[in-house]
């Protein structure tokens, strides 16, 4: 009998669970460490330019509209603070994308009951690296001409009050993408497929992405919940695809 589904918050603490197991713990390390460096990075440089991110995109209005800077400067913050941390969280999975990658393919043969206690190997995670970075350029090449899109539309004036909303949707579907196509890559699912796939599961893709969204948004806390997203994004993978991904795995 197939386990059942579960929701995008149930998906995550699954996934915590399951890093923290003793079994996972190793693949955890390395991604964790790399989270670890860009974060305090990111802490650094954007409290140091952060005031002038904010009022370089606040629009200048004339006197008599004065009040209204109260009303939109909150607005830009979220704004602003949103396509920093959208930044910051792709550069973190470009650079621990064969980690993520590895560590998925454990999880998902804990998750099968195939091995609790998986071994780690240098020689297996080096072999992943020019497909996993191959993969993450074409993540990139996808969110590149919208995200630029949404960074013009930041710009002007009267449109821009819809920017944030936008950015916050589809920050939320690229959460998504970016950590079930670890697993969907693993299993060597083709990029079309593998978004017509999620396109297929749309509420249950954005329900898991806006929790991972969420939870990268707290300090400290987001440092373990990148290693928790990639095995919640496995046991996504494997609870919602079902047969399709266990004679996916067959084949394999």
């Amino acid at each position: 009998m197939p386990a059942p589904v579960l929701s995008g918050p149930q998906y995550l603490r699954e996934g915590l669970t399951l890093v923290l197991s003793p079994g996972l713990r190793l693949f955890v390390l390395l991604p964790l460490l790399i989270n670890l460096v860009l974060f305090v990075g990111l802490i650094y440089f954007a409290g140091h330019q952060f005031s002038l991110w904010v009022d370089t995109l606040m629009p200048t209005l004339p006197s008599w509209l004065s009040f209204l800077n109260y009303v939109l400067w909150p607005l830009f913050v979220v704004l602003v603070a949103l396509m920093v941390f959208f930044t910051f969280t792709m550069l973190a999975n470009i650079i621990a994308a064969p980690f993520n990658g590895f560590l998925s393919e454990k999880v998902e043969a804990v998750v099968r009951g195939a091995d609790n206690a998986p071994p780690f190997s240098w020689g297996e995670l080096v072999a992943m690296v020019p497909r996993t970075l191959a993969r993450e350029m074409r993540k990139l090449g996808y969110f590149l001409p919208r995200a630029i899109a949404l960074l013009i539309l930041s710009f002007i004036p009267v449109l821009n009050l819809i920017a944030a909303p936008l950015w916050l949707i589809f920050g939320i579907w690229m959460m998504a993408i970016q950590y079930i196509d670890y697993p969907a890559d693993n299993h060597k699912l083709g990029w079309n497929e593998m978004l017509a796939w999620l396109r297929e599961k749309r509420w249950q893709s954005m329900s898991f992405g806006g929790v991972v969204y969420l939870a990268l948004l707290i300090p400290v806390v987001n440092i373990l919940m990148m290693p928790a997203a990639v095995a919640g994004a496995t046991l996504f993978w494997v609870r919602e695809r079902g047969e399709e991904a266990l004679a996916a795995s067959s084949r394999g």
